[in-house]
């Protein structure tokens, strides 16, 4: 989720650019969008974000499809300005999967950043030349509560439309592919906090001498 966050200074501020003349608002939304990238970044042009991964009492996780499209991911946000990555974290598990803290049990979490960089191609015009990518902090929780208790519509602009259990491993293969590595390296970091649980490589050993997979159940 993203929240544009500015000071009464700044606005004044903008509205002083002549943002009564339509030349004037589009200056003044390029510039507010600016504003709030390089406001976020780090200096290697890094956004602070967490990663969420949820799991049940079967070490399957939470896939959440994004809203309008078939493309699957964990829930994941911006860290605020004075944020911490907990509290970000907490923030966004209510926001995209209307989760509260009484419903999880934190289980483990990412000892430093993992990072990834975005395509050229995928950053806002305005952006480029300033914004990298993101850099992340991820958590791994127990779901305590019950599935009933997950709400993709507690945010007005939902991030999921559909969400379904799925191997731990898995979702290294379907995940777009800048975001790849990181997914990997945080899965197989939180590894260690579930124990049983078949590795990385033992999974793909396994997955050879699998079948094409059956359509999975998804809950809307």
């Amino acid at each position: 989720m993203h929240e544009v966050l500015l000071k009464s200074a700044d606005v004044q501020q903008f509205f002083n650019m002549g943002i009564w003349s339509p030349r004037g608002i589009y200056a003044t939304i390029i510039t507010i969008h600016s504003y709030w990238a390089n406001s976020m970044l780090d200096r290697e042009g890094y956004r602070p974000n967490v990663g969420i991964i949820i799991v049940n009492n079967r070490n399957q996780v939470f896939w959440g499809k994004r809203v309008r499209e078939f493309n699957w991911q964990f829930p994941q946000g911006g860290i605020k300005p004075g944020e911490s990555p907990e509290a970000a974290m907490y923030r966004e598990l209510m926001e995209e999967v209307g989760l509260s803290p009484q419903h999880v049990k934190i289980l483990g979490r990412t000892r430093d950043w993992l990072r990834y960089d975005v395509p050229s191609t995928w950053v806002r015009r305005e952006w480029r030349g300033s914004y990298r990518g993101q850099k992340q902090i991820w958590y791994l929780l127990r779901l305590t509560g019950r599935e009933c208790d997950v709400y993709l519509r507690a945010n007005s602009k939902p991030e999921f439309d559909a969400w379904r259990w799925h191997d731990y491993w898995a979702p290294v293969d379907e995940v777009i592919d800048f975001k790849r590595d990181v997914y990997l390296g945080a899965l197989q970091e939180l590894a260690r906090f579930l124990r049983p649980l078949e590795t990385w490589e033992a999974f793909l050993e396994r997955k050879q001498t699998l079948p094409a997979p059956a359509t999975l159940s998804q809950h809307e």
